[in-house]
C-alpha cells in the first residue's frame, strides 16, 4: 500500500531497490511510521507519505527516534511528524545556558553541513540572540565532501578570533575528529572550549587517540539509560534466527568484516562469512545509544493504536472498519495524547508540536592525575540548567573557569563603548573630571557640591575647609596684628599716665583717643578674619570691616581740616575759625563716623548677613584636591564698596595735607600727617588691581577669598603702622624723656605757639 514514491525515497536512503519494498497486494495497509534516524530522512520522507498531492494514501502520522532538527517542530508544516527525543532547539537553549552560565559572551560556531548542523547553529544563534550577552565571533561549515585541509582552514579562522575560546559544534562523528585532528596539528591543544551537541554525546569514536584535545570538551545527551534485556536478544542474533531483518546481512558483513553475498559491496579479497561468528565475542560490541529512543517511538505508537482501538472497536478484536477508515489525522491526535513510562523509567509525552520533553545529562570530558580519562557527568537540563561548578575541569591545569570573551570587564569608573554591530565588544573609556559611571556605559557629572568617589562608582560630598588658626596665612598676619595691638596699647597707655601734661593735651588729646581707637580696630579685625564663619562673625565683620580704618580717617580728616582752616583764616583775620574746640572736632568726627555706621545698616537691612561654601574657588582639575571655603556671604565688590567711605575720607584728607603742607615750620603736625597720607595713598593704588586681579585670576592659591581678606587686613595695618609711626613716635618720645612735669613754655619751641585770641585768652596750637 505504499506509494511508488514513498519506495523511491525508502530506496535512495537505504540503497535498496524499489522492487525489493513492494508490497504484495495482501499486505496491511500502512497505518503509521516509526523513523527516521536522520533529520534529512525525515524531512525526506515528509512529502511523500504524508502530502495527499503526492500519496494516494491518507495523511500518515510518523514517530522519529532521533530525528532532532529544530525545523521539524514546525506543526504547519510539518503538522503529522512526532518524536521521542527533544528537538536541538532544546539542546541549543541548553548549550545558551552553559554558555552564559560559565561567563562566556564571544563564542564561535562549526556545524556539518546539512539539516542536523546548519539547523542547530541557527536555533543556538537565535536563542543567544533573544538571551542577549552572546554575540557569535564567527559561524563555520564543515562541506560534505571535506579534505584534511578543510579542517585546517577551520582551525586558522578560529585562532583569527584568538579571544573566542568557546567553539559550539553541531557535527557529525567524522567532522568532530576532522576538528580535533586540525588542533592537534596547529599545535593548539587546551586553546579551544568545545561544547559538543548530542551527536558527540558521550561516544569514544569522535575522540579516539585524540583524548588530549578533547580534554574540558563539554556535550550534551538526552538523558537515557543502557536496556539490558537488549544486549541479550540482540547478541543472539544470527543469520539463521533473524531473515526477518532485510538490512542485518549487510550489518553483518560490516560487523565482522567479511563477505557474505554475491551481491555484496564488499572487495572480492574480502574472506568469507561462515555464519558461525557471534556478536560481541567474535566483534566489539556496545550498545547503540538510541536503542532506548527506538523501544519508546514503538510503544508510543502501539500505545496510540492500542488507545484508537478500544475506542473506536470496543466490542471487536482486532482493526474493525472505523478504525481502518479513521485516516492519519485521528491517529495523530491519540499520538499526541499518549503518556506512560518508557524504557528508561521517565514519562513519554508528546506537546503541541510534537516534541519531547527536553531532557539531557550533561558531561564533560576530563583527563587529570587525579582523574581517570573518560566522560563525567557534570550536570542536567530539564527545562533549567543545574550545573556542579565545583566538578568541571579545564585543560592545561586551569583552576579557573577560563575566558571566552570578547573584552574584559572594564575596572571601576570606567564606562564600557560598544563597538557598532558587536554588543559584546567593547572599549573602556574612563570617566575623567567630575564624572562618575552611573552605569555601565555612561558616565554622570556629581552635583556641584559633590566629587566622584575614589573608583569613580559613586560621588561623594566635597571637604569643607576654612582658614585654620594653625595655617601659616593665619599666624603671620596674627603675629603682626599682635605686634601692632601691643604698640597701639603701648601708646594709649602712656597717654593715659601723661594725660593731664600739657603736651598730650596740646596734641589734641580727645581725637589721639579716637585715632588709637580706630588703629585698635584695625588690628582686631583679623582676628574676625580668621574666625570661623557663622552668622554672629560675619555680622562683626561687616561692622569692623571698614569701620576702623573709617574712624581712622576721620580722625585724621578733622584734624588736618582745623589746621587748615585756622591758617586759611589767619591769613583774612585774626577771628578764630569756628568749630574748633575739642567737642566740635569729636562732633564731627562722630558724624563722619556715623556714616559708615547708616552704611552697614542698610547693607545688613538689604543683604542679612550668613555663610555659605564656596565650590568655585579650589575647585581644581583633579576632583581629590577639590575643597569647599567656607566663608561669608560677602562678594569682593562688597568689601571694595564698605571700604569705599573710608577711602574717600583718605582721599579728602590728603587734599587737606596737600594744601597745609606749607604751614611754618613750628606746625610740624601737618607733615607728617601728609606723609602718612601719600604713603597710605600709594598703598591703596597698589592693594586694588591686586585684590580685584587676584580675584580673578585662574590660579587660585589655598583659601584664596580668605587670603584676600589678610592681604586686605595686612594693608589696614601698614596704613594704620603707617600713622601710628610716622604721627605719634615725636610726642612719646617728648612725653617719656621729660622726668619731671614739663611746663608749657619749657616745650614751646619748636613744637608750641601761643595765639592772643580776641577775648585775651592764650590759644596753644599744636
Amino acid at each position: 500500500h505504499l506509494s511508488v514514491s514513498s519506495l523511491t525515497c525508502l530506496s535512495v536512503l537505504t540503497h535498496l531497490s524499489v522492487s525489493s519494498l513492494t508490497c504484495s497486494p495482501s499486505a496491511q495497509p500502512l497505518y503509521s511510521l516509526s523513523g527516521c534516524l536522520l533529520s534529512a530522512c525525515s524531512v525526506s520522507l515528509y512529502g511523500p507519505l504524508m502530502s495527499p498531492r503526492v500519496s494516494l494514501r491518507p495523511l500518515i502520522p510518523q514517530i522519529s527516534y532521533a530525528s532532532t532538527a529544530p525545523e521539524l517542530s514546525d506543526d504547519r508544516r510539518y503538522d503529522f511528524f512526532s518524536r521521542v527525543v527533544p528537538p536541538d532547539s532544546f539542546q541549543a537553549q541548553a548549550m545558551v545556558d552553559i554558555v552564559k552560565t560559565l561567563g562566556w559572551n564571544y563564542v564561535s560556531t562549526v556545524a556539518s553541513e546539512g539539516s542536523y548542523g546548519e539547523k542547530g547553529v541557527d536555533a543556538f544563534m537565535q536563542l543567544s540572540r533573544e538571551a542577549g550577552g552572546i554575540c557569535i565571533a564567527q559561524s563555520l561549515k564543515i562541506p560534505h565532501d571535506h579534505k584534511p585541509s578543510d579542517f585546517d582552514k577551520i582551525i586558522r579562522q578560529l585562532l583569527d578570533t584568538r579571544y573566542a575560546r568557546a567553539v559550539v559544534l553541531f557535527a557529525s562523528d567524522e567532522d568532530i575528529r576532522g576538528i580535533l585532528n586540525a588542533s592537534k596539528r596547529a599545535d593548539q591543544i587546551g586553546h579551544f572550549l568545545w561544547i559538543g551537541s548530542d551527536s558527540w554525546g558521550s561516544k569514544n569514536s569522535p575522540i579516539l587517540q585524540l583524548e588530549d584535545a578533547a580534554v574540558g570538551a563539554i556535550t550534551i545527551l538526552p538523558k537515557r539509560t543502557t536496556i539490558s534485556g537488549f544486549d541479550a536478544y540482540f547478541t543472539s542474533r544470527t543469520l539463521e534466527n533473524n531473515r526477518r531483518n532485510v538490512w542485518f546481512a549487510e550489518y553483518w558483513e560490516e560487523n565482522f568484516n567479511c563477505k557474505l553475498m554475491s551481491s555484496s559491496k564488499k572487495d572480492e579479497s574480502s574472506r568469507k562469512c561462515t555464519g558461525q561468528e557471534r556478536i560481541g565475542v567474535d566483534s566489539k560490541y556496545e550498545q547503540e545509544g538510541k536503542v532506548q529512543f527506538v523501544i519508546d517511538a514503538v510503544y508510543a505508537m502501539a500505545h496510540a493504536l492500542h488507545n484508537m482501538q478500544r475506542d473506536l472497536c470496543p466490542d471487536v478484536s482486532g482493526i474493525c472498519p472505523e478504525m481502518e477508515l479513521a485516516g492519519g489525522k485521528k491517529l495523530l491526535k491519540y499520538i499526541r495524547s499518549v503518556s506512560f513510562n518508557g524504557s528508561a523509567g521517565t514519562a513519554v509525552t508528546f506537546n503541541r508540536n510534537g516534541d519531547a520533553p527536553g531532557r539531557y545529562d550533561l558531561f564533560q570530558y576530563q583527563w587529570s592525575n587525579v582523574t581517570r580519562p573518560g566522560y563525567h557527568v557534570i550536570g542536567q537540563w530539564m527545562e533549567s540548567l543545574q550545573l556542579n561548578m565545583e566538578d568541571l575541569q579545564w585543560p592545561q591545569g586551569e583552576q579557573d573557569v577560563p575566558t571566552s570573551v570578547c573584552s574584559l570587564p572594564c575596572r571601576p569608573g570606567e564606562r564600557k563603548k560598544v563597538v557598532k554591530g558587536m554588543p559584546c565588544c567593547w572599549h573602556c573609556e574612563p570617566c575623567d573630571g567630575y564624572q562618575y559611571r552611573s552605569d555601565e556605559f555612561s558616565c554622570k557629572l556629581c552635583a556641584y557640591n559633590m566629587r566622584p568617589s575614589s573608583n569613580r562608582t559613586s560621588c561623594q560630598n566635597i571637604p569643607i575647609i576654612k582658614l585654620e588658626w594653625h595655617s601659616p596665612w593665619a599666624v603671620i598676619p596674627v603675629f603682626l596684628a599682635m605686634l601692632g595691638i601691643i604698640a597701639t596699647i603701648f601708646v594709649m597707655v602712656t597717654f593715659v599716665r601723661y594725660n593731664d601734661t600739657p603736651i598730650v593735651r596740646a596734641s589734641g588729646r580727645e581725637l589721639s583717643y579716637v585715632l588709637l581707637t580706630g588703629i585698635f580696630l584695625c588690628y582686631i579685625i583679623t582676628f574676625l578674619m580668621i574666625a570661623k564663619p557663622d552668622v554672629g562673625v560675619c555680622s562683626f565683620r561687616r561692622i569692623f570691616l571698614g569701620l576702623g580704618m573709617c574712624i581712622s580717617y576721620a580722625a585724621l580728616l578733622t584734624k588736618t581740616n582745623r589746621i587748615y582752616r585756622i591758617f586759611e583764616q589767619g591769613k583774612k583775620s585774626v577771628t578764630a575759625p569756628r568749630l574748633i574746640s575739642p567737642t566740635s572736632q569729636l562732633a564731627i568726627t562722630f558724624s563722619l563716623i556715623s556714616v559708615q555706621l547708616l552704611g552697614v545698616l542698610i547693607w545688613f537691612g538689604v543683604d542679612p548677613p550668613n555663610t555659605i561654601v564656596d565650590y568655585d574657588e579650589q575647585r581644581t582639575i583633579n576632583p581629590d584636591l577639590a575643597r569647599g571655603v567656607l566663608k561669608c556671604d560677602i562678594s569682593d565688590l562688597q568689601i571694595i564698596c564698605s571700604l569705599g567711605y573710608s577711602i574717600l575720607l583718605m582721599v579728602t584728607c590728603t587734599v587737606y595735607a596737600i594744601k597745609t603742607r606749607g604751614v611754618p615750620e613750628n606746625f610740624n603736625e601737618a607733615k607728617p600727617i601728609g606723609f602718612t597720607m601719600y604713603t597710605t595713598c600709594i598703598v591703596w593704588l597698589a592693594f586694588i588691581p591686586i585684590f580685584f586681579g587676584t580675584a580673578q585670576s585662574a590660579e587660585k592659591v589655598r583659601a584664596p577669598s580668605l587670603h584676600t581678606f589678610t592681604f586686605d587686613n595686612e594693608n589696614w595695618k601698614i596704613s594704620a603702622e603707617s600713622m601710628q609711626l610716622l604721627h605719634k613716635p615725636p610726642t612719646n618720645f617728648v612725653i617719656i624723656s621729660e622726668k619731671s612735669k614739663t611746663s608749657l613754655m619749657s616745650v614751646r619751641s619748636p613744637d608750641l605757639r601761643e595765639t592772643q585770641q580776641p577775648d585775651g585768652r592764650d590759644r596753644r596750637i599744636r
